[in-house]
């Protein structure tokens, strides 16, 4: 391991953690911070789809981390500072004592990343999607379906937000994505490729429970409240999650979970 000590919250070493709640809202350039041990695990895993840069550990975490630290790429920076210079680089006490800088991949076009899936595949789409809980629960979902990615519209927040990543459990840093295209052209792209595209909204006529679903089927999401367009479920297959006890439709990211259960699991042979 590449170790440096780090007793001054001052030290220019660590400035790329400095300050990080207010920092996540204006952005890294191309990088990103994570938090906690889960995340750390699976940024320095092979399933990563992102490069590990740096890492900001309490001196307490470093021997139970040994193992994940040590499996980092060769000379990646691991600062290690005592408790109270962590908290004070960080601008709030970090309990779980652990920071790590990471690189984003390589944007992908919605196309680009279309043309690159096999003939069986579960994709989601996400319109307008800007809560940082919600997200990080969608692609914790994605991930644990098994589904070949997510897309993104623009109106979509950053799912490498600090708060998405740790929601998501890491599965932002190994989830294939695609961001930029509209609802509309999101929904086009797919059905030109093959896609039976759902439109996951209450007031749809057909239940998703009844759904037989095709070898290429894609979930399209909208935004807590106002859901998709109108102008972009009459493009699509509308389904819905029937409810009892007066409640017309369940949170994004729990709506993400049933329907990636049903498409998974009762998809036809």
């Amino acid at each position: 391991m590449n170790l440096i000590s780090v007793s001054d919250p001052d030290d220019p070493c660590v400035s790329a953690f400095r300050d990080v709640k207010e920092r996540d809202l204006t952005g890294r350039q191309g990088l990103f911070v994570a938090e906690g041990e889960v995340v750390l695990r699976v940024l320095a895993s092979k399933a990563s789809l992102c490069a590990p840069v740096s890492v900001l550990i309490a001196e307490k975490r470093l021997e139970g981390l040994r193992e994940v630290l040590e499996a980092l790429p060769e000379g990646t920076a691991v600062h290690v500072a005592p408790q109270a210079a962590l908290d004070a680089v960080a601008g709030f006490h970090l309990h779980r004592g652990i920071l790590a800088l990471g690189r984003k991949p390589a944007p992908v076009g919605v196309e680009a990343f279309l043309d690159g899936l096999p003939e069986r595949a579960v994709i989601v789409g996400a319109c307008g999607i800007g809560n940082h809980d919600n997200m990080g629960g969608l692609f914790r979902n994605a991930a644990a379906f098994g589904t070949a990615g997510v897309l993104m519209d623009p109106t979509c927040c950053d799912p490498f937000y600090r708060k998405a990543i740790r929601v998501s459990v890491g599965a932002v840093l190994r989830t294939p994505m695609a961001f930029g295209a509209s609802g509309g052209a999101m929904v086009e792209a797919l059905q030109a490729r093959g896609f039976e595209v759902l439109a996951l909204t209450p007031s749809a006529t057909q239940a998703l429970s009844e759904l037989r679903p095709a070898p290429r089927t894609a979930i399209l999401l909208g935004s807590e409240g106002p859901g998709l367009s109108a102008q972009v479920i009459a493009r699509c297959r509308p389904v819905g999650i029937r409810m009892s006890g007066g409640f017309d439709s369940l949170n994004v990211a729990a709506t993400s979970a049933v329907a990636l259960h049903h498409v998974t699991t009762a998809a036809a042979p």
